[in-house]
């Protein structure tokens, strides 16, 4: 228990980190080195004592309360200062690194980082935490948010440098993703045949890309995202749409909060539903460059599979297949999900899925809230031609920016952020995360054909 004498100076830390800032920053920067020191007395955190790790939890939540503070009194100031008056546009994993440089002690240094990311999920402090804290405040100011919001919208530099490649032949090997460019239609197929398609870091910058380049090529109208053939045993042969998070990867202190857990919901899964923001075509009918999305599911979509539909205009389904988002057992919050399928298939169906882990399979009713059309396997691909016939139409743009505009308002979306940016990254270092995870490997997923 923290005493007396140390709990008045955590709470004249906190009045002075709400001061003004540049006596805020040094308290900032004081407060997390003694935080520092203590810490690296201690043995790593997965061979500390129980009083061990009471004291490093004890030192770490007085520094976090004093971060706290000072974003509470300063966050437009300190995002102003990180773009220049926002006049430069930085993704999150390079607002955090610059933030790390200006602001010491405000978030963990890439150095810092870097020495945890070969640990093991439970052998890590959970500094990624204050990078949830950071970038929840920014999304939750209604002065930075919306400029957050717009960063992440545009084009990855990635994407732009394989972009005149991409227009000239119409193909592209990212890696865990293939992107197609057929008759109008951009062709993303998810390939990591290994993993079921469960996604790690690797799997969002390809993914991302991927979106990126069927947005920006004007020979694209619309596109389609399909699971690949698998050579997983259990699977060989098939093609599957997704298995979700990789539990191996999760488990491994793989996943990180920036880089995938907020990168994927922020930058190519919103870049579907919203379109992208490109100055080079800028047009003063639109901020955005948008084209018409269909999904085509094969065998399941498991927690992230599904959270990717619900951005779709158009979903089919083999008859075999079900949807699932085993968000509890994961002990994970499932993305945008909480934020999108309520209102998409009701309140009591959403409670159902996310907190009771309910399967949906596509032959039951209730699949027709999430699904679009449901057809024996071996009649899928042609239905999928017809669709993406349909989606082409002249008028189907106009109407979907519409209905869009109507169903999510930009706004909520980025205070639903702001908060799950937070509870995330708390969940991550959940302790019954901790214990749970290292339960699961990549065979996990594989339970749902079960």
């Amino acid at each position: 228990m923290i005493g007396d004498k140390a709990r008045a100076g955590v709470m004249d830390a906190v009045r002075a980190a709400g001061g003004v800032l540049p006596a805020a920053r040094t308290v900032l920067a004081d407060t997390a080195r003694r935080t520092d020191e203590l810490l690296a007395a201690l043995p790593d955190p997965e061979r500390r004592s129980e009083e061990q790790r009471a004291a490093a939890l004890t030192a770490v939540e007085a520094a976090r309360t004093v971060r706290a503070a000072f974003l509470d009194a300063h966050t437009d100031a300190v995002y102003d200062e990180l773009t220049d008056g926002r006049s430069s546009h930085l993704r999150i994993e390079e607002l955090v690194r610059v933030a790390a440089a200006v602001f010491p002690g405000l978030v963990p240094t890439e150095a810092r980082l870097a020495a945890e990311r070969d640990r093991p999920q439970v052998a890590k402090e959970g500094h990624e935490i204050d990078q949830g804290l950071l970038l929840g405040r920014i999304l939750g100011s209604p002065r930075s948010g919306p400029h957050l919001i717009d960063a992440m919208l545009r084009p990855t530099p990635r994407a732009l440098a394989l972009l005149p490649d991409f227009r000239a032949d119409g193909r592209a090997d990212l890696g865990s993703v293939r992107l197609e460019r057929v008759d109008g239609v951009a062709r993303l197929t998810m390939c990591r045949e290994d993993c079921l398609n469960a996604e790690d870091n690797r799997q969002i910058d390809d993914m991302e890309t991927a979106v990126d380049l069927a947005l920006l090529d004007p020979g694209v109208e619309v596109g389609l995202l399909r699971g690949g053939v698998m050579t997983h045993p259990r699977y060989r042969g098939r093609r599957v749409f997704s298995a979700g998070i990789n539990l191996k990867s999760l488990h491994g202190g793989g996943i990180s909060l920036v880089d995938f857990l907020l990168r994927r919901e922020l930058g190519y899964i919103h870049k579907i539903w919203r379109g992208l923001l490109d100055d080079s075509s800028a047009h003063w009918s639109s901020r955005t460059v948008e084209k018409p999305w269909a999904a085509a599911v094969d065998t399941f979509a498991i927690g992230g599979g599904t959270q990717l539909l619900l951005v779709f205009d158009r979903v089919l389904a083999a008859s075999d297949a079900f949807l699932s988002l085993p968000a509890a057992k994961e002990g994970i919050v499932p993305g945008a999900s909480n934020f999108r399928l309520a209102r998409r298939a009701g309140s009591r169906l959403a409670r159902q899925v996310i907190l009771d882990g309910r399967r949906i399979w596509a032959r039951e009713p209730d699949a027709r809230l999430l699904v679009d059309e449901v057809h024996e396997p071996e009649d899928l691909d042609e239905a999928i031609e017809r669709t993406l016939g349909r989606l082409r139409g002249p008028a189907v743009l106009a109407n979907r920016r519409m209905l869009n505009l109507v169903e999510e308002d930009v706004d909520e979306f980025r205070r639903y952020m702001a908060e799950f940016a937070v509870q995330q990254a708390l969940r991550l270092y959940g302790s019954d995360v901790l214990d749970k995870v290292g339960r699961f490997t990549l065979a996990a997923p594989a339970r749902g054909a079960e």
